[in-house]
């Protein structure tokens, strides 16, 4: 288990045109795995355009307690990219005009910006119809200043998204660090003492799953009831909704990918498993994404590879809906992760 990030490693693929050129060079280049452009060409969905905006997703920073071997964000403790509360102004100011249903907050551990709770407090205001933090859960365990997270959640209405790799410890540790599980399920069970996730309860309380490995996830409706059976059995735990997301391969998963010899074979099960009924209903097409920095991205993985909005409009503080909707959706090979099977994007599967 690796305890630094890309960016600390002075690792090649720290840097985004570096990713970009193994994901357009290789097997792409010379023709043996149509690009992503040739594929939604032959079902005449290219270009790919943006729809009505729905959701806004805002980065917040890339500080974490935690260093995942699969985090396409490249997060960890030594990441110092953090929102300001000048760009959170910004923020604020487009949240209080948009026709966006739902404000998603990411990081990183977005509860380890400074200024984290002020922008909840401010950006509730708004009355946005669903309010999301996307929490590692460990860091509600990981200091005691913390500890408060779920009572100040709850005071907010905020819908609690959480990474959740397995029900196993083994499983769970391998993937994002020795003690990662007994926090995460001590975490769930505070989150569930206040009521979040339990049946009926309006604090929404939902899981995210990613493989382990160099596969795609399966069947999100049967892993839900599995995950749900073990949590409730072994530890007592309920929530709502578990979301199964596609590995992209980009930053730390196309490192391990790369260190482990499956770069091409999991190109080739993205490619195989190909679905055109994903590509209408990716969340490109209805988010727009927030860097730390307040740059416009079509998603977060397009942020971390660089990828800016195709319009006149490049930064928060420039913001305009109307110039933004029925853009060009900047695409590359790894946007095959999103349409693999039954697709995948923030919110679980999309087709």
């Amino acid at each position: 288990m690796k305890t630094q990030s890309l960016h600390k490693r002075k690792s090649n693929l720290a840097q985004s045109n570096k990713q970009l050129e193994i994901l357009s060079y290789g097997i792409f280049q010379n023709g043996e795995l149509p690009t992503f452009k040739d594929k939604i060409s032959e079902t005449n969905q290219f270009p790919l355009k943006a729809k009505k905006l729905e959701i806004l997703q805002i980065n917040v920073g890339y500080m974490c307690n935690q260093v995942c071997e699969h985090c396409h964000v490249d997060a960890g403790p030594d990441r110092q990219e953090i929102m300001t509360r000048e760009t959170m102004l910004q923020c604020l100011n487009v949240i209080k005009s948009t026709g966006a249903h739902t404000l998603d907050l990411t990081g990183g551990a977005p509860e380890m910006n400074p200024n984290f709770r002020w922008f909840v407090e401010e950006a509730a205001k708004a009355g946005i119809k669903d309010f999301i933090v996307r929490s590692n859960l460990t860091i509600i365990r990981a200091n005691k200043k913390y500890h408060d997270l779920p009572e100040f959640f709850k005071k907010h209405n905020v819908h609690i998204v959480s990474s959740m790799p397995h029900w196993t410890r083994g499983k769970t540790d391998k993937q994002r660090g020795d003690g990662v599980f007994d926090k995460s399920i001590q975490a769930l069970k505070d989150l569930n003492a206040i009521g979040y996730g339990m049946p009926n309860s309006s604090l929404k309380l939902d899981l995210v799953y990613n493989p382990s490995g160099a596969f795609l996830p399966g069947n999100q409706a049967a892993m839900e009831k599995d995950f749900k059976k073990a949590l409730l059995e072994d530890f007592g735990i309920q929530f709502h909704n578990l979301f199964a997301i596609t590995n992209l391969p980009i930053s730390r998963f196309l490192d391990y990918l790369i260190a482990s010899d499956n770069y091409e074979d999991y190109m080739y099960q993205l490619v195989d498993a190909y679905n055109p009924s994903a590509v209408s209903n990716v969340m490109c097409t209805n988010t727009l994404s927030v860097s730390w920095d307040g740059y416009l991205f079509d998603c977060d993985f397009n942020q971390m590879l660089a990828l800016p909005v195709n319009s006149k409009v490049k930064h928060i503080s420039e913001y305009n809906e109307a110039l933004l909707e029925n853009r060009n959706i900047v695409i590359s090979q790894h946007c095959y992760g999103c349409t693999a099977g039954a697709g995948s994007s923030c919110q679980g599967t999309v087709a």
